[in-house]
């Protein structure tokens, strides 16, 4: 089984925690991006990302200063390194060293720069979301640039994996980096909602902390089956077949709003 979740805009570089680390398997794709961003002024960057001026300045003298060289000094470990409410749900800092070297057989992370990441994938400060409309050598889009590839990763994964299961828990911008009709995998889709005077939604918040807790629920108890996913029970969420679908697995709880 293979999970997949987002990165954040929230990094944190400062606290190193593990000193084992690998290196993106996407680093020359990384490294062209990178050279792209370099040509852009802070108008284009501003424009380009919808970002404040302090952004602007501090995205600007990220892409000046990356280096192709990834040392402990100047990179953290990519599940240390992003922060926010998904990876609030997931509590690296709660796991074994069982559990982390698990999660690196298991769990990726889809990023805009370094298209499909290990947890212990060697990661510089940047921001470029999958949605950005940079325009490079395959189209107008980090879409059209990653192509594929993304793809052809995950399912080199899964042909390893115990499962063909694939547990999407990306975010919508991120999931459509990958060609499901390529994909070789039984795709699953956790949704979490809140119900509250008679009606469910889904809200962001929650949405986004319970998609880490069940990332890290399956990690922690090394699930590959598609019931145990369906086991899931934390923050009083609970499966809901009625709800549910083939490839998409509903999980409501009462609004704690």
């Amino acid at each position: 089984m293979i999970v997949i979740i987002s990165p954040s805009k929230t990094l944190d570089f400062s606290t190193k925690i593990n000193t084992e680390y690998s290196s993106p398997d996407f680093l020359k794709e990384t490294s062209d991006l990178i050279q792209i961003l370099r040509k852009l002024t802070k108008v284009d960057i501003s424009r380009l990302m919808s970002l404040s001026d302090n952004l602007t300045s501090l995205n600007y003298m990220r892409y000046a200063s990356f280096s192709t060289s990834f040392t402990l000094d100047n990179a953290n470990q990519a599940i240390y390194a992003f922060k926010g409410d998904v990876y609030e749900g997931l509590a690296i800092d709660k796991y074994s060293n069982e559990d982390i070297h698990y999660a690196q057989a298991h769990l990726r992370i889809i990023s805009g720069l370094y298209g499909l990441l290990r947890p212990l994938d060697l990661i510089q400060p940047y921001r470029l979301e999958m949605g950005t409309k940079l325009a490079n050598s395959k189209g107008n889009d980090l879409y059209a640039y990653w192509g594929n590839s993304i793809t052809t990763k995950l399912n080199e994964l899964l042909q390893l994996s115990d499962t063909n299961i694939l547990v999407n828990l990306a975010s919508i911008e991120y999931f459509k980096a990958i060609n499901t009709k390529l994909l070789h995998a039984n795709l699953i889709t956790p949704i979490f909602k809140e119900k509250k005077g008679g009606t469910e939604k889904v809200v962001a918040l929650f949405a986004k902390r319970a998609r880490g807790m069940m990332a890290s629920y399956i990690m922690k108890n090394r699930i590959n089956t598609l019931e145990g996913i369906k086991e899931f029970k934390q923050n009083s969420y609970q499966f809901d077949q009625a709800s549910s679908f083939a490839q998409e697995l509903v999980f409501i709880r009462e609004s704690v709003q």
